[in-house]
């Protein structure tokens, strides 16, 4: 049966009205009889609204999440995607979520979100890179935080990561144990974690299995790991006549950059290039090849981050603790075997 404001005023003898008040925070209530009405909500287990929610928990009820105008603008779903792990668990969960962008070049001047402002929100989950001068400007709300896919240089905090380092060598180890040596890595700036770990793991996978690192194979340092860099980076190499045989790209996006670039220029995939991508978006098996690449369970890293908000909030603390979700190997066509 459906708990009812008249069963909370039977319970805490007062009129429905009282109660209403009580709700609404009005001040005419004497704080003896605001205790007996708050006593009965919870007693009765009564949520009628987010404002009841508040006055009991002292809490809000809603959760902020925050990325760059570039990253929820990507064509390919990435984000996105998380934002929805972490929508589905906030429903199960009563919470509300609360979206808001930031520009990708923030000021001293730059409003923060209006939920930030207003202090609508209980903790804010973080995906992806932002810039360093919105975290010193949020630090003095101290909101709970929570990153997703990025871990700030200053500071600690909790965050939901892939294993970008497994990732980078599950990549790399495939296409060795297909018989390549001259592997290429193309990716972006090496100061997001994201991309210096599979970086490093390229490099680490490389070294397991006795091969010489070449920087000459290497192009990084673009800001942004676009589908139009991933073309550059291999229109460079092949301009330096650099010769490699196999590509790992840091995403997806740079992948099929990579693969127009190699066309364009009539090198045959696999056959000449085998490619691997990473992150595994909706467009990889329908390209031409379909694209071998490294699995990220997207609305996982959502659906994790909001469990770590929950845990933050249920037990009143700050953990620093990081929670790495595991990636896998895709193989599609883009792959071979070296031939002699």
């Amino acid at each position: 049966m459906k708990i009812t404001i008249h069963d909370v005023a039977r319970r805490a003898g007062v009129s429905t009205a009282t109660v209403s008040l009580v709700l609404h925070n009005k001040r005419k209530i004497s704080e003896e009889t605001r205790k007996r009405v708050l006593k009965a909500i919870q007693e009765l287990n009564y949520h009628p609204s987010q404002v009841a929610r508040g006055l009991v928990l002292k809490q809000t009820g809603n959760i902020g999440f925050v990325l760059t105008e570039d990253h929820f603008l990507r064509t390919e779903p990435f984000y996105t995607r998380i934002f929805l792990g972490t929508e589905f668990e906030a429903r199960d969960s009563n919470y509300f979520v609360l979206l808001a962008t930031i520009p990708n070049d923030f000021f001293d001047d730059t409003p923060l979100p209006r939920f930030v402002m207003q202090q609508n929100v209980d903790g804010i989950i973080i995906a992806g890179k932002v810039p360093l001068k919105f975290l010193d400007k949020l630090r003095s709300y101290n909101f709970p935080l929570v990153f997703v896919d990025y871990y700030p240089p200053r500071g600690t905090y909790s965050a939901v990561l892939i294993d970008n380092i497994r990732g980078g060598m599950i990549a790399t180890d495939h296409l060795i144990e297909l018989g390549h040596q001259k592997i290429a890595f193309i990716g972006g700036d090496l100061q997001h974690p994201s991309i210096s770990e599979r970086y490093l793991g390229y490099k680490l996978a490389l070294e397991k299995h006795g091969l010489t690192y070449d920087a000459d194979l290497v192009v990084t340092g673009e800001q942004s790991t676009s589908k139009e860099n991933g073309y550059r980076a291999v229109c460079a190499l092949l301009d330096k006549k650099t010769e490699f045989t196999a590509l790992f790209a840091c995403n997806d996006a740079m992948a099929m950059g990579a693969m127009e670039c190699l066309k364009k220029r009539g090198i045959k995939i696999p056959e000449q290039v085998s490619i691997v991508g990473f992150d595994d978006i909706e467009q990889d098996a329908f390209l031409d090849p379909p694209l071998t690449t490294i699995a990220v369970p997207k609305p996982d890293l959502g659906i994790e981050a909001m469990k770590l908000m929950q845990d933050i909030l249920n037990k009143n603390i700050r953990t620093n603790k990081k929670v790495l979700v595991p990636v896998e190997l895709v193989v599609r066509k883009s792959t071979t075997r070296l031939r002699d």
